[in-house]
């Protein structure tokens, strides 16, 4: 109940009845009730039609006319406000006949009180309220559902569709009737994508989010990300919200088609410029030889140049299989404080050229992860050359930390060198990718392969004139 009066609306053709019920208003709270009187079924309509009142009380007989006529008008003006029927004692079969018509509630004529009309004024307010909120809720979620670009179905663990939304019925261009004839497992492309789509929602999950195929009526096939909740545990409703991700994937794959383009005409022009200088000594040693002919002593410098030049060939190939191949791991346990420390052993001789600044910070004890030393070694020392590399002489800090987090064991390098660009932040890691004149560009790729070869993960962070941290992540030896 608010501070503003109720406004009442009495549907009576007795005078008495007005004035009776107008004094038990009275009685309970004055002020607090604005009583108005319809004493016709037509005035009633006028006032009806007005929709200024906030509950109604509706005598059964109005002359020719009943209070079930009164609530029909209501439910042609589509109009949900409370009603209270008024009726005679014992009139049980009318007050049942009311109820279904949309009353709120009823009372016996000559058994009101003060008490009782004041309680099913409340009731009846309240409820209307009540019917009102849910109304809106329900307004607000229809328009959603109907007006949402994603895919929304209602089904049941019975594989039956019980709803779809127009852009569901759209996309799989069925029908309305069509649809709801559908099981939903005739919407996976594949039977195992449905069978595992009903062990997750149907079992002791009850929600997800995985990427499926869906085949239209048509037989187009669509990618598509299922986001599923069940709504109603007893009778084993659940939600989709599927996502048509055909587009995305599809420019997604292109994006990965181009990128493998780039990243292959890159290999191609490295290789052919690293072996094409080999490739030259060679010719011109062999046309040495089909020349002039040469002295033994000459002959042995042209076989030398041949020999070099061939080793410097295949150094280059070994190196480009060795960066990207799976490899095989001699596991073994290893602390990471002691494979970071054998790491700089064999960086100290350029430490110690380039005057580098080492400073360690180390979790205790150890944390001991499974890994084969060798190759883990080699994938710390790429990163700590590049960081050595990077630094000014004399002026450069190596900051050297080890973690711990849960089942995860972290080893990170910075240094305080002039930072990364982000335009070679994002291909860092790929083959034959360097800055450095003399540089192949495959000691990061060699080591993102080692680590990925270990279940872990690298990632750098840097800020420009900041120095660069690069996060080594391996799994813990559980």
């Amino acid at each position: 109940m608010t501070d503003l009066p109720v406004h009442i609306l009495m549907i009576d053709d007795d005078e008495d009845d007005f004035y009776l019920v107008s004094q038990l208003l009275q009685d309970i709270s004055p002020g607090q009730y604005q009583l108005d009187w319809a004493p016709t079924y037509s005035k009633a309509l006028e006032e009806i039609d007005r929709k200024e009142h906030d509950i109604y009380l509706v005598d059964y007989r109005l002359g020719p006319y009943t209070g079930i006529d009164i609530l029909h008008h209501f439910q042609q003006l589509q109009f949900n406000a409370p009603v209270i029927m008024l009726t005679g004692k014992g009139d049980y079969t009318i007050d049942k006949e009311a109820m279904q018509a949309g009353a709120s509630d009823y009372l016996v004529k000559g058994e009101i009180s003060a008490d009782l009309l004041e309680r099913s004024i409340r009731y009846a307010l309240d409820e209307a309220h009540h019917l009102r909120v849910i109304e809106e809720k329900e307004k607000k979620y229809f328009s959603v559902f109907e007006k949402a670009h994603d895919l929304i179905i209602l089904a049941d663990c019975n594989k039956n569709i019980i709803d779809a939304n127009p852009s569901a019925i759209r996309s799989l261009q069925y029908s309305k009737e069509e649809i709801l004839q559908l099981n939903l497992k005739q919407l996976f492309f594949q039977e195992e994508q449905s069978k595992h789509f009903f062990d997750h929602i149907c079992g002791e999950d009850s929600s997800l989010q995985t990427e499926y195929n869906f085949i239209t009526k048509e037989g187009k096939k669509l990618d598509v990300l299922v986001s599923a909740v069940t709504l109603d545990e007893a009778e084993h409703v659940f939600l989709c919200v599927v996502q048509d991700i055909t587009e995305r994937k599809r420019e997604e794959l292109e994006k990965q088609q181009q990128q493998k383009f780039v990243i292959t005409g890159r290999i191609a022009r490295v290789i052919a410029h690293e072996v094409r200088n080999p490739l030259t000594n060679i010719l011109l040693a062999v046309s040495q030889f089909k020349g002039e002919p040469v002295s033994v002593e000459e002959s042995q410098v042209y076989v030398d140049i041949i020999e070099r030049n061939c080793t410097r060939i295949n150094q280059l190939i070994t190196e480009l299989l060795h960066s990207t191949r799976m490899i095989e791991l001699n596991i073994r346990p290893h602390g990471i404080n002691e494979l970071t420390d054998k790491a700089l052993v064999l960086a100290q001789d350029r430490l110690q050229l380039n005057e580098i600044k080492v400073q360690k910070g180390y979790v205790k004890p150890d944390v001991m992860i499974p890994a084969d030393d060798e190759k883990i070694v080699i994938a710390l020392l790429n990163i700590i050359i590049n960081g050595i590399e990077a630094m000014t002489p004399s002026k450069g800090l190596l900051t050297l930390r080890t973690e711990r987090q849960k089942d995860k064991a972290l080893i990170m390098i910075t240094d305080n060198g002039p930072g990364i660009p982000e335009d070679t932040k994002a291909r860092l890691f790929d083959p034959f990718f360097t800055n450095k004149p003399k540089g192949t560009g495959l000691g990061l790729t060699s080591t993102q392969n080692i680590i990925m070869n270990h279940k872990g993960t690298v990632h750098v962070e840097s800020e420009i004139d900041n120095g660069s941290t690069f996060t080594i992540v391996l799994p813990v030896n559980l």
